[in-house]
């Protein structure tokens, strides 16, 4: 038996069903399996003062225990001081979680500490796995690296957590490659990918009545993902405006939105652009099923659940050549990979559009990024960390004091 504190900042809540949902899924997994047992700590970070209450009384209002979808979760709230840089970020979330590990360890001796997103996550979990003499392992998903591994306040923060940690993961080779890059111990990094319900994300009988209920009649483009720049949604709008007849799909919100919306009117796209916002999870294996092609050209990725979610359910996808694409993208099969402006774009879904591929080729590239393996090799990761101890931790203990 191995007793497992998985610690995000990246989970969902009754404010945010549809934030963090992959973690949720991965940590469900891992609480399923045999001989675990998970307990969750989802800290909220908060601004302090009346600005909390002010913006964020959705959240200040939910319990600091509840069960979640079957799993304990504690949401302890922390200081996230805007205008900063992150900087304290860590230390505040370290600081708020020390209590309420503290009175977990009362019945709930755990093993390891599960950091789910690097930061301030990661940095946070090292100090806590150092407080509590257990083994550490952190997971990089993408931005959490890509933006926070790369930013000056935070930089060090990041790259000291990774040196260490007791593990790493990695959700693609790419970011793998990318964390070896950034000094982190490569011999530790292992790759971790995501998964997929196969289950619920399948292609459907009939795309075209699908089309119709979301009153498309003709080729729909969608793209999944928030409205913020890193998702560079304006490069597909550019492309499916110069694609007459075709009708783009957005599913996200953020701050782009209003740039977009404005972007299509000024390209004549009229009602060929829909902004259909945040699509619950539960709702979107029947949006992308519906599609004909999911197109998404962020300048940056770790490994998108979007593409494996698109995939599964029988639409192609065109992506850039952004973090683990190559690594989805294995045939023509799966869709396409090409350079991140809208021609490249528009060419490559007018090609499948014009020459449609079969859906059950298109499923059968999604078939490995299971939650069943990626359970499997996340409990071996674990279990072999609390095997070989907190070594690193007791090191670096021991040298703070000679």
């Amino acid at each position: 038996m191995i007793r497992v504190l998985t610690l995000s900042t990246l989970f969902p809540d009754s404010t945010r069903p549809n934030f963090g949902v992959f973690v949720e899924q991965q940590t469900l997994g891992l609480a399923a399996a045999p001989d675990v047992e998970v307990r969750v700590v989802a800290p909220i970070g908060l601004p302090p003062g009346p600005l909390a209450l002010l913006h964020h009384a959705d959240k200040l209002a939910l319990p600091a225990r509840e069960t979640w979808r079957g799993l304990c979760v504690h949401r302890p709230r922390f200081t996230s001081i805007p205008g900063v840089g992150g900087r304290w970020h860590a230390h505040h979330l370290a600081r708020a979680v020390e209590p309420v590990l503290d009175a977990i360890r009362a019945d709930f001796p755990f093993d390891v500490i599960d950091a789910s997103f690097f930061f301030p996550d990661g940095p946070a979990a090292v100090a806590l796995g150092a407080r509590y003499g257990v083994p550490v392992s952190i997971k990089a998903r993408g931005a959490d690296v890509h933006f926070w591994g790369s930013h000056g306040p935070t930089a060090p923060q990041v790259l000291a957590a990774a040196q260490g940690a007791d593990g790493l993961l990695a959700v693609s080779a790419a970011m793998r490659a990318d964390m070896a890059a950034l000094g982190m111990p490569a011999e530790r990094i292992r790759v971790h990918y995501t998964g997929v319900d196969l289950g619920r994300f399948r292609p459907i009988a009939d795309r075209t009545a699908a089309k119709a209920t979301l009153g498309v009649n003709g080729p729909l483009v969608i793209s999944v993902g928030a409205l913020i720049p890193r998702k560079a949604h304006h490069l597909v709008v550019a492309a499916v405006a110069a694609l007459p007849g075709v009708t783009l799909a957005i599913a996200g919100e953020g701050a782009e939105r209003a740039r977009l919306v404005a972007q299509a009117e000024q390209l004549g796209m009229g009602e060929r652009l829909m902004m259909l916002g945040n699509v619950a999870h539960a709702k979107l294996p029947a949006v992308l099923a519906a599609a004909d092609v999911m197109a998404l050209a962020s300048t940056s990725e770790g490994l998108a659940n979007a593409w494996i979610e698109a995939l599964a359910c029988g639409t192609p996808i065109v992506v850039t050549e952004a973090g683990g694409a190559r690594e989805v993208v294995t045939s023509r099969a799966a869709g396409r990979i090409v350079a991140g402006d809208p021609a490249a774009f528009a060419a490559a879904i007018a090609d499948l559009l014009a020459d449609p591929l079969d859906p059950q080729m298109v499923r059968a590239a999604a078939s490995r990024f299971t939650w069943a393996a990626n359970t499997a090799a996340l409990v071996d990761h674990l279990r072999g960390l609390v095997a070989h101890g907190p070594r690193r931790t007791i090191r670096r203990r021991q040298a703070s004091r000679g």
